[in-house]
């Protein structure tokens, strides 16, 4: 891989800024200094320092976010995106949200330049299962929890069934094969309620970090990712 292209990679710098640095002198490839940035690295097995910093490339990134409300699950929009609450170092990265949550959804967001991974969870022939924590406007009864657990029709479509788990009259979680525009919220409507918070605590084979306040993020443990990518065919 060229110099520069592994600097990008990195997202320490955009492909033009790491050719300047290289010509400044400010990167090392095994602990000499490199002006060529189209000098060819082996991102496995070479050590890059850039301005005395060393430098891990991978091909891709995995970051768990806890989204706020008020938030679009979009790479750009005139409002507020996940995007933009990330570091410059990432946001050069080309991530983009597998999937979206509503905007006033909160929750777990993976967030990811792996297109081929964020295809496969996002296929509705996958039925990557879904986990929201919910709470309602009014009690959701049984014969209520049966109708969603059954399918509901939410306009032109009938829902999967679906699992409902309810802590109070008004609180539960809700699981989904689906993702639906306002799914969740269409569905409670279609047996007469209303969702006033939702929050989205499960994606797959991934589990929102509790220690994860929101609006804050983190990269992915090698275990999580591993338990992604073993979802995948070979």
């Amino acid at each position: 891989m060229r110099l520069d292209k592994l600097l990008a990679g990195c997202g320490k710098c955009t492909r033009k800024e790491a050719g300047r640095a290289v010509a400044k002198g400010l990167v090392t490839v095994n602990g000499k200094t490199v002006k060529d940035k189209t000098f060819d690295v082996n991102e496995a097995a070479d050590e890059v320092t850039f301005c005395g910093e060393k430098l891990f490339y991978s091909r891709f990134t995995y970051i768990m976010l806890n989204k706020p409300s008020g938030v679009l699950s979009a790479t750009e929009d005139k409002e507020k995106t996940v995007i933009d609450l990330l570091p410059k170092e990432l946001q050069r990265l080309g991530l983009f949200p597998c999937g979206r949550l509503d905007k006033n959804t909160e929750g777990l967001l993976l967030l990811t330049n792996n297109g081929p991974l964020s295809h496969f969870l996002l296929s509705p022939k996958c039925h990557v299962v879904k986990k929201y924590f919910f709470t309602l406007a009014s009690p959701l009864i049984e014969s209520d929890v049966q109708r969603l657990e059954s399918g509901v029709d939410i306009g032109e479509y009938v829902t999967a069934p679906a699992r409902v788990t309810m802590v109070s009259e008004k609180e539960g979680y809700i699981e989904i094969g689906e993702g639906k525009y306002h799914q969740i919220k269409l569905m409670m409507n279609a047996v007469g309620n209303k969702v006033e918070y939702l929050k989205r605590v499960e994606f797959g084979a991934l589990s929102l970090d509790k220690s994860l306040e929101i609006g804050c993020f983190r990269p992915l443990s090698e275990e999580e990712i591993a338990a992604l990518l073993d979802c995948m065919p070979n």
